[in-house]
């Protein structure tokens, strides 16, 4: 193709585009909406993605947390129906014979302890646990504060972290840090309160409730030597698969139970329920995809109509033009220029809409309310501005495709008897 049959074709495309202005106005508003609900159900989907997988993390990332059970299988003489027990002083057995496992801590809880500050009383949950427990399970203190440490359960230090909605419910508007309280009439130093996070999973109950002393200082008060359950983390999630089956291979010969018996112990991995939560994510996006996509084809389909009219409106003279020797391209081309044309601006301002609004959304506090804190901020990304850009692409292609096909294919001869 010359300068010239260049030149010839967007002088075409120019006198067509704009000669109906309210239909390519109303061609263009279509196409516009189209993008919006796309990229803004993606975006949603994008950002429901990111705040559940951020949810699941708030309990911690890489861990597993592991009761006992009873038997189900005899072993070595040993009938089923047996109680398995976790004693404390299998912590260090367990670092010694796994280290797959970064950090290992016990929990020891107690579920009926009073906590005093002045004349308020609350009975709670009280848990100890060792001092990697806090980084484990993400327990962020709040400014001021911390977590407790290995000096203070070596020492057995009287020391509570508590969660912030019980430091709520205790404190009030008082900031907890440094206070006494007292743990069932012993006075512990409150040395850290949790930072609100969002949390979707727990066991015991959300950390926000929670009331954390050293495992040491706990026997020391409670005298119990039982371990409730562990908490076992791993440095990368493709490590937790092997490290569990060690584990339970280790405590099965320790605690007396088959290795083959399912209930000898229970485990609830998080990875793998990570990995569950992402594919229902990943789905709940490919659905909300889905949608957008076919909205967008509805107003591809506008266009297309837009252009089978315009060929009808001009069949005497294409066929004039092609009766005086026009060449094919220069009946197609300016019928596909137009439709990518009014895709390419529709998908602009739609571009832009959704700039507007996903800011506008963006910018409204979340905090307190919990269905916008769950549901996340919606979020555009490079992966759906190239998929929004292909589908754009897609839909502009075919809307002007048949149509100048249509037109390519009109016999010259048929257009002088055309009303």
């Amino acid at each position: 193709m010359n300068k010239e049959e260049l030149k010839i074709i967007l002088t075409l495309f120019l006198s067509s585009a704009f000669l109906r202005k309210k239909r390519a106005i109303l061609t263009i508003a279509a196409i516009s909406w189209g993008t919006v609900a796309i990229l803004l159900l993606l975006a949603f989907g994008n950002g429901l993605q990111k705040r559940m997988v951020k949810a699941r993390n708030g309990m911690g990332e890489n861990i597993a947390v592991v009761w006992p059970g009873e038997t189900s299988m005899s072993y070595q003489g040993l009938k089923e129906g047996r109680r398995i027990i976790f004693r404390v002083e299998d912590i260090p057995f367990v670092r010694e014979r796994i280290p797959q496992f970064d950090s290992v801590s016990g929990e020891m809880c107690n579920w009926s302890t009073t906590l005093t500050y002045k004349s308020k009383t609350l009975t709670l949950l009280v848990t100890g646990v060792n001092w990697e427990y806090g980084e484990m399970r993400n327990l962020i203190p709040q400014k001021g504060g911390r977590f407790f440490n290995a000096n203070d359960e070596r020492e057995k230090r009287r020391v509570i972290f508590i969660g912030n909605d019980r430091a709520k419910e205790l404190f009030g508007n008082e900031d907890g840090v440094g206070k006494e309280v007292l743990l069932n009439d012993t006075p512990y130093t409150v040395i850290g309160i949790l930072k609100n996070k969002l949390q979707m999973g727990a066991y015991h109950a959300p950390d926000s409730y929670q009331c954390v002393i050293p495992i040491t200082t706990f026997i020391s008060q409670f005298g119990k030597k039982e371990i409730d359950n562990y908490v076992l983390r791993v440095s990368s999630p493709e490590k937790m698969e092997n490290a569990l089956k060690e584990f339970k291979k280790v405590m099965a010969v320790k605690c007396g139970f088959s290795p083959e018996d399912p209930k000898g112990m229970h485990i609830w991995d998080t990875v793998k329920s990570s990995k569950q939560l992402l594919n229902f994510t990943i789905g709940i996006k490919l659905f909300l995809g889905i949608i957008g996509v076919l909205t967008l084809l509805v107003g591809g389909t506008g266009v297309a109509n837009i252009m089978y009219a315009v060929v009808k409106e001009k069949t005497k003279e294409i066929g004039i033009m092609m009766a005086i020797g026009a060449k094919p391209q220069w009946i197609t081309t300016p019928f596909l220029l137009q439709s990518f044309f009014y895709t390419l601006v529709g998908g602009l301002f739609g571009l832009i809409i959704s700039f507007v609004i996903v800011f506008i959304i963006s910018i409204i506090p979340t905090e307190g309310n919990e269905a916008l804190e769950f549901l996340g901020k919606p979020e555009l990304s490079l992966p759906i501005g190239i998929f929004t850009s292909l589908v754009l692409g897609f839909v502009g292609f075919l809307s002007g495709y048949f149509p100048s096909r249509r037109a390519s294919l009109i016999n010259p001869a048929e257009t002088l008897r055309y009303e």
